[in-house]
């Protein structure tokens, strides 16, 4: 999630559990243990310049339920040992605020697309459970008020029910998203079946700022299709609209390491493109058809073989001064697309009903 969502979530957490009396110095420091795991990017700056490493090293070691507790332990000794007396004071309330401001980060980044290393060292394939997008005031706002009202509260009875509730109404948000989830999820499986594709590798994600409208991925032999679903608007059959990839290229190259450390972070969720001779694939987790975000350049064929290049980013064509106009736009359809089912165009593909 954003930096304002984990600041406020770990400020709310610390701040519900330390002794009132520390309520304020619990805000700061749950603010600053919500944080602390994302400071990873900046430790990976001087490190390497490979946009890849950079992509799939972020959330895991700093992100890991393996390592955080023993991370909160420290902290919280040396404060006990080093501090101004509040953690000695009562350690075992610091304790807990400091251990769950900062696994409550991991676990809400979770909630995103972009992948949770939640078990390194271990490698399973990262935490995506893709039912929140990475910024959404609908779950923030409730955090921001309680730590707001908590600050002018301070020690008075009114600021421990602000932070509960709080925390109650953004978890509810939290579980209506997998609710929401469910629901877009049962159509998409309905129309894919009824398109032969009933066993296709498949992905849900709610769009910008919203749980209202989503979009779902699915890849095919030669390709992905792409759908959309609003909670309000839509009725009936799920529609997809289908896109090529350059499948052969990406099985010719997946030995590559860039390839498949891609391969690993994103389950396969990839567009491929060979782009003035080099092979160009695209995360479909993140963005809008035809611009995501993350693309990288990982090969270049030489001899009708894949060689191995030094990673490059390449920013989606809408971003930039000449884009912003765009971006406003898309949000724009977004934001009217949630109110209004499409027609049905000639070249979409229909699930069960269709013609």
């Amino acid at each position: 999630m954003d930096s304002l969502t984990q600041i406020v979530l770990g400020a709310a957490v610390a701040a519900a559990i330390a002794p009132p009396a520390h309520r304020r110095a619990a805000l700061l420091a749950g603010a600053g243990l919500g944080t602390l795991p994302d400071m990873d990017a900046l430790l990976l700056l001087p490190l390497t310049d490979d946009p890849v490493v950079r992509m799939t090293v972020h959330r895991s070691f700093s992100h890991s339920l393996l390592v955080l507790p023993w991370v909160g332990w420290l902290i919280w000794w040396l404060f006990r040992r080093c501090g101004d007396g509040r953690v000695a004071e009562a350690p075992r309330r610091w304790f807990w605020a400091i251990q769950l401001a900062l696994i409550t980060h991991p676990l809400l980044d979770a909630f995103t697309v972009y992948g949770t290393q939640l078990w390194w060292p271990l490698q399973p394939s990262p935490a995506m459970w893709s039912s929140v997008f990475i910024i959404d005031p609908a779950y923030t706002l409730w955090l921001l008020l309680a730590c707001v009202a908590a600050w002018w509260l301070r020690t008075r009875r009114a600021a421990q029910t602000a932070l509960l509730l709080g925390l109650a109404l953004s978890s509810a948000y939290l579980g209506w998203s997998l609710l929401a989830k469910h629901w877009v999820e049962r159509d998409a499986e309905r129309a894919l079946a009824a398109m032969q594709l009933a066993d296709a590798p498949r992905f849900s994600v709610p769009m910008p700022f919203t749980t209202l409208l989503w979009q779902v991925v699915a890849m095919t032999p030669d390709g992905y299709v792409v759908g959309e679903r609003s909670l309000v608007a839509d009725r009936g059959p799920m529609r997809f609209q289908a896109y090529s990839s350059d499948v052969r290229a990406l099985a010719e190259a997946a030995q590559l390491d860039s390839v498949r450390r891609l391969s690993w972070f994103n389950r396969g969720f990839m567009r491929a493109r060979v782009v003035d001779g080099k092979l160009v694939l695209s995360d479909l987790r993140m963005g809008l058809e035809p611009d995501y975000t993350f693309n990288f350049a990982v090969a270049r064929r030489q001899s009708e073989r894949w060689q191995a290049i030094a990673p490059r980013q390449i920013r989606a064509s809408s971003r930039g001064a000449a884009g912003r106009g765009g971006m406003r736009q898309a949000l724009g359809r977004l934001w009217g697309r949630i109110w209004h089912s499409p027609p049905v165009g000639r070249d979409a593909l229909r699930g069960p009903g269709g013609e």
